[in-house]
């Protein structure tokens, strides 16, 4: 709590809240937090971090192209009613309005998609939120950049079926989907069925309630049915719950696969001994030996400066993940800059722009100092995800080891499956989707 309210108190104060500037021109960025409640763990690394990475661009580079970031925080607590109203009380915020949504919950995200169009405020969703809005024709204001869900669930079945020798050893197999009973959760159960169609598996969904702290009968479940593998799509405190429920069940961590929101120091630490052996697909990596972390521990950390009350969680895979999305806004505002100009504060309407013509390539990531911090994306009219790729890292008892390069999703099944449920959204809203060959 002291954490957060030196945030929001230092947040209040226009100019002085991003680090005491007071700057002729200040791209303002609304920060829908969640600092309390049952997902603070994640959601204070995830913000603290994203705060970090502005806070180091304002300290070592004066801001992006002569303007100074600003922000201020709204505490969500992971509420979907309180995300609608931080978006409404941040929308109008700075001299342009609010340059980009990101409310880190898939909730969140369904319960403003229509808000955000309306009035023309780009929603990153990193990594969460509704899959069928890579779609750019359908969806212009919403961007599930990096790696949707559907492309994530297809690089875990990809992944195990790496492990077992060949996609056609997945015949006849059972996998266990044991899920967060909530939109995020459920949101992984169409791409499963596909899959499971395509290799010829089982697919076995069990939910969790939230806040998911209590687990017998799921487990009870799992023991019975002896599923092959069990994909973890789990959040907050049910992760730790999971994997110690597994370990006391007598389940393998090792054939259990945790999603990106499973796989965090935050997840594993809490269970103890009983993570060794834990694996988690991820659109980013834990560690400190990337040169834009070190500038964030030189500017800011050093400076006394950082959002971190724990600094030993910069690194972190939460804290890194909060780090992509800093990453990712600030390189919207400037790619946005080379068509609408340096020096001034940019519209919604504008950033969308940037958001749309991203492409980070390896040369590019390298200029950033995030050369294998994060895969290689480039977003379009057409894709607004860019990658599709996962890395699996693995718990060994007290740090991440990475164990594969970037593995890819099935990319055909899962744009057809995009496209198709785009469309009839499409349809049932009356959208007449944008010709991309118009917005080259």
């Amino acid at each position: 709590m002291k954490l957060k309210k030196t945030v929001l108190l230092g947040a209040t104060i226009g100019g002085l809240l991003a680090g005491g500037y007071a700057s002729a021109a200040e791209q303002f960025i609304g920060l829908p937090s969640y600092r309390v409640g049952p997902y603070a763990a994640g959601g204070s690394a995830l913000f603290g971090a994203w705060i970090d990475y502005m806070q180091m661009i304002n300290e070592r580079d004066g801001g992006v192209g002569g303007v100074k970031l600003v922000w201020e925080e709204c505490e969500t607590e992971y509420n979907n009613a309180r995300g609608v109203e931080c978006y409404e009380r941040l929308k109008n915020k700075g001299e342009t309005g609010n340059s980009v949504f990101q409310p880190i919950s898939t909730g969140i995200t369904y319960s403003v998609l229509e808000k955000v169009a309306q009035d023309k405020i780009p929603m990153v969703t990193i990594g969460y939120g509704r899959t069928d809005a890579a779609d750019g024709r359908i969806f212009p204001w919403v961007f599930p950049m990096v790696t949707t869900y559907w492309s994530q669930a297809s690089g875990i079945v990809n992944y195990i079926g790496m492990k077992e020798g060949g996609m056609d050893k997945l015949k006849g197999k059972k996998i266990g989907l044991l899920y967060h009973d909530s939109a995020y959760g459920k949101e992984s159960h169409a791409i499963m069925d596909k899959l499971a169609a395509k290799h010829g598996f089982e697919v076995i969904k069990i939910p969790v309630a939230h806040p998911g702290n209590e687990q017998q009968s799921q487990w009870l479940q799992i023991r019975q049915a002896k599923p092959d593998y069990v994909i973890l799509w789990g959040w907050g405190v049910m992760n730790p719950t999971a994997i110690k429920s597994a370990a006391k069940t007598g389940y393998p961590r090792e054939k259990m696969i945790g999603v990106w929101w499973s796989g965090a120091e935050e997840d594993t630490v809490p269970a103890g001994s009983a993570a060794k052996g834990f694996t988690a697909a991820g659109f980013n990596v834990a560690g400190t030996n990337y040169p834009l972390i070190k500038d964030i521990e030189k500017h800011v950390y050093a400076k006394g400066k950082g959002n971190m009350e724990d600094k030993s969680r910069v690194g972190g895979v939460y804290y890194n993940r909060g780090v992509v999305s800093g990453i990712i806004t600030v390189e919207a505002i400037r790619k946005a800059q080379e068509k609408y100009g340096q020096g001034k504060a940019l519209t919604g309407e504008q950033m969308r722009w940037g958001f749309e013509n991203l492409n980070m390539d390896a040369k590019h990531l390298a200029s950033i100092g995030a050369t294998g911090f994060m895969p290689e994306m480039q977003i379009s009219c057409l894709d607004h995800e860019g990658s599709g790729k996962v890395k699996f890292q693995q718990w060994d008892g007290s740090k991440w080891k990475v164990l594969t390069d970037w593995v890819d999703s099935d990319k055909p099944l899962v744009r057809g499956m995009i496209e198709e449920s785009a469309a009839a959204y499409a349809k049932e809203k009356g959208i007449t989707p944008r010709d991309c060959s118009k917005e080259m």
